[in-house]
């Protein structure tokens, strides 16, 4: 999170954001001897109505709190969504920050006692898509949903969950937009540094997705996924805070082909909970039987 870490986190969005738009979409005409992607820097500064100085001092960090009607210039020219517009708007300095206390993320008792009940696959997870609970149906929808897990990490990383999802380019960019907007200004959080970093490092799909600066919130919608055993499977997703947690649920439409393999899948996934096998990382020591809920590994002082 290097531009992060510099603390010029406006300039970096909207170096980003420039880059993304061509002169054309812009209404300019291309040229012939462009030596950057996108608009260049006097471009947005003379269509947003502002002058070129005064811009690339805002990219270079120099200028951290322009006025709302700047912003909402410059966002106007970016061709800036809703989401993209207000993130652009809570990136200038005028509000103090707080000190942060962050609290460890907790399953809720009665999160627990849901999960145990539901016959569609749930989980739980944190701020970092960190799982944190689950049940048996969601482990049998993918193994890579055991509490301990991360789903980017998995997203990324495990050839396995990319064969998962039918369309892993638009899964890898909502999850990434999705992280960022959760990231928010709390930049400095061990967690965000730790995932983003080792990211960042194995994987170059990521870097450059992370590079484009887009922010989406992943809430609700539906996916095809492809699992090894039943099939395709269309699902909708909800995703439902809880306290400083999200409880996820995947459902297919009622009496529909997905539904059928869904129930298929709950029937060949009946195990026994407490085989070393079923548990997670297959280590009976790794979870706790009753809750299936990942014990957490002690971290480095």
């Amino acid at each position: 999170m290097k531009d992060e870490e510099s603390g010029n986190r406006l300039g970096s969005y909207l170096r980003a954001r420039r880059e993304l738009v061509s002169p054309a979409q812009a209404g300019l005409p291309p040229g012939g001897n462009r030596r950057v992607p996108g608009l260049r820097r006097e471009e947005v500064a003379l269509l947003a109505g502002i002058s070129a100085d005064y811009y690339l001092r805002l990219e270079r960090g120099r200028d951290k709190n322009p006025s709302p009607q700047v912003l909402e210039s410059l966002a106007r020219v970016l061709h800036l969504d809703d989401i993209e517009r207000t993130y652009l708007l809570g990136l200038t300095a005028a509000r103090p920050r707080a000190p942060r206390r962050r609290r460890p993320e907790q399953v809720p008792p009665r999160v627990h006692q849901l999960l145990a009940h539901l016959q569609i696959p749930a989980f739980v997870e944190g701020r970092a898509f960190d799982v944190l609970a689950s049940n048996p149906m969601a482990v049998a929808l993918s193994p890579r949903l055991r509490p301990g897990e991360n789903r980017l990490r998995s997203l990324f990383l495990d050839p396995e969950e990319q064969a998962f999802h039918q369309d892993w380019t638009k899964a890898a960019a909502g999850f990434v937009a999705a992280l960022r907007t959760t990231i928010g200004d709390d930049t400095d959080n061990p967690r965000f540094v730790e995932l983003v970093g080792e990211l960042a490092l194995s994987s170059r799909r990521f870097r450059t997705l992370w590079a484009r600066h887009d922010v989406r919130n992943l809430d609700g919608g539906t996916t095809t996924v492809r699992h090894p055993v039943v099939g395709e499977l269309r699902l909708h997703r909800d995703k439902l805070p809880v306290d400083d947690v999200i409880l996820v649920v995947y459902y297919p439409d009622k009496d529909s082909d997905s539904d059928e393999k869904l129930r298929l899948l709950a029937a060949l996934s009946q195990t026994d909970p407490t085989d070393p096998a079923q548990q997670v990382g297959g280590h009976p020591e790794a979870a706790d039987p009753l809750t299936n809920t990942a014990r957490p590994a002690p971290r480095p002082e």
